[in-house]
Formats: C-alpha cells, structure tokens, sequence
C-alpha cells in the first residue's frame, strides 16, 4: 500500500480511497449510547423505540441486556427510555401515567428543534415541518400541535391551504442547501404571507452533507454506510449522487460487490451520524480484501480536507 498523501492512500491495485473529512457518530448518538448503557448498567432497561438507525448499534445495545419495544403497554422492565430522535410531550406523559420510570436520551439538538416550533407557535405562526412525514424524530416534533403541515417537496408545499403566516422549521437531519430550496419555494408560492424560517438543521448533519459533496466531486464511486431505515444516510446518498454516477448505500461489509469497484481511481468513504467507527473500517477492510492489496494490511486514510 502506498501513501498518496496525508489525505488518501492508495491500495497496490490503483484504487485510491478517500474518506470524508466529516463522517460518522455524532456527538448527540454517542451521548444517548453512553447513557443507555450506564442506565442498562444499574437496572433492566427498555428502550421505546430504536435508539438511533443502526442495526449495528443496536444489537450491541441487546448485547448488554438493554431491551428494545415500540410501545408502552410492551415494556417490563421499570424503567423506559426515549430514544435519541425524541418524543412529544404528551408521549412522554402516556409513559408516566402507565406507571413507568422515565429516562430521555433526546439529542439536544432535538430539543432545541421542540423548544423552536413552540416559540413559533406562541407567536402566531402555522407551523411547518421540512422533513419525512412518520420519522420518529417528526413525529415528536408534531404530536403536541394542534394543526401543522409537514412538507419534503414542492409538490407538498403547493398542497398547503393558504395562511397569513408560517413559521417554518426542519428535521434536524435535512440536508440544509434542500430546505432553503424549500423556503424559497413557500415564499414564491404564497407571496403575500410572512414566513419565518428557524435554522434547526443540526451542525454534525451540515458538515457531513458538506464534506460528502466534496468527497463525491473527487470520487470515481461514493460507499456511503449507515442503517438501512437512518434519514441522513439516505440524504448523505442523494447529495454523493449530485456529483458522484456511482453511489453505494451500504449497511456493512458483507453489502459491499466486487463488481463496485474501480481497477483504478478513487473510491470515497462517508457514513451516517449513528454509524460507528468499527463499521466504517470493517466496510474499508472488505474494499481492502475485494481489491486484493498483496501486502495484506488495512488501510487507514485520512480526512479528505474541505
């Protein structure tokens, strides 16, 4: 294996692999794992919902004893805990009046989402989400309002009734250059109403959209890994698309074809906010094997700088 650079190393091959400058666990996932484990630790703990989008993830979470349901009336354990994509209050309250004690490993970032939309609201406005429409992480957002719209396109927004204000937010994992896209849409569409647009697009989301733009414009093929139901490994994989022909959703190695790879040129790495670092190098180790680098070593690239 050859280093390029400090930036990409080259396997003997060809195949130069790059790995995006931003990319993986956020700060908000690796946090909620922290504290699900410690509280796993002291008591038997289920947790409502997927803790983040990971089958990796959660299976390790399983591994420690920690249970996972979807719905109150599931649990046995004592002891319950809100997942990282946060809840609305009155889910909240259904679990307390059920009798159980209550842990929320909610982003902070989701709550600043929450916190956001009420402001919103007690201002006058309609409130509007940009975002998938049944996420968990919506859902929480929306479920205490008494009237809202979410929207994820043009078509959804010329569907909306006409109001005098609007006051607009986003999913958390949106990518930001879609949701201005959005924004100036509505403005066009409705052009007498105020609309008053919340930045609520988180910054670990912003800097891995950013630097996979730049890693696909360098890329001959984009492996992008994370769960197969995570919201912002599917958006990192659209936005590849937008500059890279050949883009690959990968939940792990063993997705990984032979077939993908270049006999030369550059193949970019990129993974999702609850995708762990194990993974990341497993997927890079099977690139390694795939393309038969003779000196037997895994590679271990640098950040691509933005």
């Amino acid at each position: 294996m050859k280093e390029m650079n400090t930036n990409a190393l080259q396997y003997k091959v060809g195949i130069t692999v790059l790995r995006a400058e931003h990319m993986g666990m956020c700060f908000g996932v690796r946090d909620a794992i922290t504290l699900a484990k410690r509280v796993g630790q002291s008591r038997p703990l289920t947790l409502l919902g997927e803790l983040v989008h990971n089958s990796t993830v959660l299976e390790d979470l399983r591994d420690h004893g920690i249970k996972i349901e979807s719905q109150p009336s599931e649990v046995e354990t004592e002891t319950v805990m809100i997942t990282a994509h946060g809840a609305s209050d009155q889910a909240k309250r259904r679990v307390r009046e059920s009798g159980l004690e209550l842990r929320d490993a909610t982003c902070p970032l989701v709550h600043h989402a929450h916190k956001q939309i009420r402001i919103l609201v007690e201002d006058g406005f309609h409130p509007v989400v940009i975002g998938r429409r049944g996420h968990v992480e919506v859902r929480g957002l929306t479920e205490d309002l008494v009237d809202c719209d979410v929207v994820l396109d043009e078509a959804d927004i010329d569907a909306l009734l006409s109001r005098e204000r609007f006051g607009v937010v986003a999913q958390t994992t949106q990518p930001i250059a879609r949701v201005r896209e959005l924004l100036e849409y509505m403005k066009v569409r409705f052009p007498t109403a105020e609309v008053r647009f919340v930045d609520t697009v988180c910054q670990p989301t912003k800097q891995r959209q950013s630097a996979a733009e730049a890693l696909a414009r360098r890329s001959d093929v984009v492996l992008v890994v994370g769960g197969a139901n995570s919201n912002n490994t599917h958006e990192l994989a659209r936005t590849c698309r937008g500059f890279c022909e050949h883009v690959h959703h990968v939940q792990g190695p063993d997705d990984v074809r032979a077939e993908w790879l270049p006999e030369s040129g550059t193949l970019g790495l990129t993974a999702g906010t609850s995708t762990p670092d194990t993974l990341i190098d497993a997927v890079e180790a099977r690139v390694h094997d795939l393309s038969k680098c003779s000196d037997g070593r895994v590679s271990r690239p640098q950040a691509v700088l933005a």
